[in-house]
């Protein structure tokens, strides 16, 4: 006689068979996933088999859906890049370089009114697991972008002559209203890609960008060709970019009262916003420099050299911009570092065939974007150079992140601060020396500290890998083919040739964006 088992026997029982079914099925999903890298051996560890199939996914998401935002955020990019001749036509000269020095007081003061909070805003979010403190911090930094602005509106008459704004006073207070809503805009850019809200995204950032140039072009043409009347249109296009992202974002006003989460956002945001004002240092300290050596036309030469060559930058840190969520929202320590790492080596990949196509273009850009006198057959070395420094921006932008979601705030500014110095100390040897050349060869110096410095930085150095042999190789074979070309002349037929070479890398660039996505080799 079979005697029947309790029933607790027969759920352990079921616990068992269901626990034996789920391991079955884990090793059958084991066995036919493919490899991240090749640290894949037979003794390797669950644990190291999540770690890759979650870089695999984080890989996936970098290099697929992440690109969207990187695509809408290089408009600026491209807009700028259009927009520039056609003001410079329609405008006196004059009025075209305080509109450029307005522009850039109003990106300085933007970084202090922004105050690192939508990096805050976005780790918050990450931590939390929600939205309602990060809201909170949007509704803090509307706040401070307000403060920020009004205080410089105020004290217009007490610094605007210094800074060279002699009689300009009406197009400083257009530019400071612009910095308010701007900055509000950033906040809530920040918060909808941590959301992964790509359509309100795009028409808010579309709109704050291409928008004011648009506004500003018509206002040109219909009210009067000056600085101050361009600039009402980025003032136009920011305040309703401003208006759909806070109806987007939704801040909440009781964040103004969480004063421990206030405190925590700032003591990581201030650091960050000061670093960002090295950043302006690191980037314009060598045009400064050149100005004070070689003459102002040696400064407008070096600077068409420097927008083909830096463009890689620019769309680099646009790059960051769109993958810092994705970073905060993975909260385990090795699988993040390791996704750093994979994202880093697959950035290198792509950079290979980049390179290679800007400096084989220069010569074909150059001639467009600057007339004969700038003698631009000579600043084709001095692109290439300057777009070399991308592979030290993808090392910094992957321990950057790392930094920034350990809330290493502070380490960020002071190693920025360091790079900003390194760089104005590396202009005064090598440009007197070098000429253009050694002014772009400071800016790939100054990165190159800048990446050694935060790694030095990161608390755990310990499973931290540089790129092997096969991601570096390519790369190294990429420049030399670029370094070659500078020497072949720039006639008609080697023209033709570079053209050809530029069509060349565009299927090996979309080779190695197909691989990234798929999170392998």
């Amino acid at each position: 006689m079979t005697v029947p088992p309790s029933t607790g026997s027969v759920a352990t029982t079921r616990r068992q068979a269901r626990a034996a079914r789920e391991a079955q099925e884990l090793r059958a999903t084991r066995r036919g996933r493919s490899t991240v890298d090749a640290d894949t051996a037979p003794g390797s560890t669950s644990a190291d088999t999540d770690d890759r199939a979650t870089v695999r996914k984080g890989s996936s998401v970098l290099f697929g859906r992440g690109l969207l935002y990187v695509v809408v955020w290089s408009m600026q990019l491209v807009v700028s890049s259009l927009i520039s001749p056609v003001l410079a036509h329609l405008m006196p000269p004059a009025e075209f370089g305080v509109l450029a020095s307005a522009i850039a007081l109003y990106q300085a003061l933007g970084v202090l009114a922004v105050a690192g909070l939508d990096q805050a805003a976005v780790l918050q979010r990450a931590e939390d697991g929600d939205d309602r403190r990060a809201r909170g911090l949007l509704a803090v930094g509307m706040l401070t972008a307000t403060v920020v602005a009004l205080v410089a509106i105020g004290t217009i008459p007490l610094w605007a002559d210094a800074a060279g704004f002699v009689g300009n006073h009406p197009l400083l207070l257009v530019a400071v209203l612009w910095t308010g809503p701007a900055a509000i805009v950033q906040l809530s850019l920040a918060l909808l890609v941590a959301q992964d809200r790509i359509r309100v995204f795009a028409v808010t950032s579309l709109l704050s960008s291409v928008g004011g140039s648009i506004i500003g072009l018509v206002l040109l043409e219909l009210v009067h060709a000056d600085a101050t009347t361009y600039a009402w249109g980025g003032v136009v296009a920011q305040g309703v970019a401003m208006v759909i992202g806070i109806v987007a974002v939704r801040p909440r006003l009781s964040g103004l009262l969480d004063r421990r989460t206030t405190a925590r956002a700032f003591r990581l945001g201030v650091p960050i916003a000061l670093g960002n004002l090295s950043y302006f240092v690191l980037n314009a300290g060598d045009r400064i420099v050149v100005q004070r050596i070689l003459g102002p036309e040696e400064v407008a030469r070096y600077q068409i050299a420097y927008v083909v060559g830096s463009a890689v930058i620019l769309l680099l840190t646009f790059t960051n911009q769109a993958w810092a969520p994705h970073f905060a929202a993975l909260r385990d320590a090795a699988a993040r570092r390791r996704l750093a790492m994979h994202s880093r080596d697959e950035l290198y990949r792509m950079l290979a065939p980049v390179l290679l196509a800007v400096t084989l273009a220069s010569p074909v850009a150059l001639p467009i974007l600057a007339p004969a006198s700038y003698r631009v057959q000579e600043l084709s070395v001095v692109v290439l150079v300057v777009a070399v420094t991308a592979l030290p921006v993808v090392a910094s932008g992957a321990t950057g992140r790392l930094l920034v979601v350990e809330r290493r705030g502070v380490a960020v500014g002071v190693i920025a601060a360091v790079a900003g110095a390194v760089n104005i100390g590396a202009n005064l040897v090598l440009v007197p020396w070098l000429g253009l050349v050694g002014a772009a060869v400071s800016t790939v110096v100054a990165y190159a500290v800048l990446a050694a410095l935060q790694l030095a930085a990161l608390p755990d150095r310990r499973e931290w890998r540089g790129p092997g042999l096969r991601v570096v190789l390519p790369v190294v074979l990429a420049l030399a083919v670029a370094a070659g070309s500078l020497l072949v002349p720039q006639d008609v037929f080697w023209n033709v040739v570079r053209a050809a070479g530029v069509v060349a890398c565009l299927p090996w660039f979309v080779r190695r964006l197909r691989a990234a996505r798929g999170g392998t080799s």
